[in-house]
């Protein structure tokens, strides 16, 4: 496995993005066109934007990326907004490695907790798992929020002591 990471946003990754999230098959159509949306305004804004994003690459084809960014009005809280690693790369630890990075430059951006949220339709079941498994906590789950009968499941990871 040659993977390596990138931190740039470049011109074709919103098709590589869209391509990546869809090739999934958890994205409702919707959820791709944000995911698409996210690295545009990455790119026409570029940091102000405030969303970061870290792509994996192997043998120079992007096959996963994650995104995240500071929320707004804390103090030093992040969103994980998207990880995904398109589907025939799964199975490969490219995951941990992108969540691994965001970790990373998050803590270094001075960020302490990061949050994370998914669906509770069984289909996200290896999803929770994925988080619970690298020491995210359920924080709290909003019944009915996406969908009758699909919550929100909203996770945490204190990634700093600084106070």
């Amino acid at each position: 496995m040659s993977v390596t990471l990138r931190r740039d946003v470049r011109a074709g990754d919103p098709e590589v993005v869209g391509a990546i999230t869809e090739s999934t098959g958890f994205f409702y159509a919707e959820e791709v066109a944000t995911a698409v949306e996210l690295v545009e305004e990455r790119l026409a804004k570029g940091a102000a934007s405030g969303y970061s994003f870290v792509f994996t690459e192997d043998g120079g084809r992007t096959v996963g990326y994650a995104c995240f960014g500071p929320i707004a009005c804390t103090q030093a809280s992040f969103d994980l907004y998207w990880i995904a690693v398109h589907a025939d790369g799964r199975g490969r630890g490219l995951g941990t490695t992108l969540l691994d990075e965001s970790e990373r430059l998050i803590r270094e951006a001075g960020g302490r907790r990061i949050y994370v949220e998914t669906s509770s339709r069984p289909l996200y079941e290896p999803t929770r798992a994925f988080y619970l498994a690298r020491r995210y906590t359920e924080e709290a789950r909003l019944a009915d929020f996406y969908a009758p009968g699909d919550a929100k499941v909203i996770y945490v990871k204190a990634v700093s002591t600084r106070e």
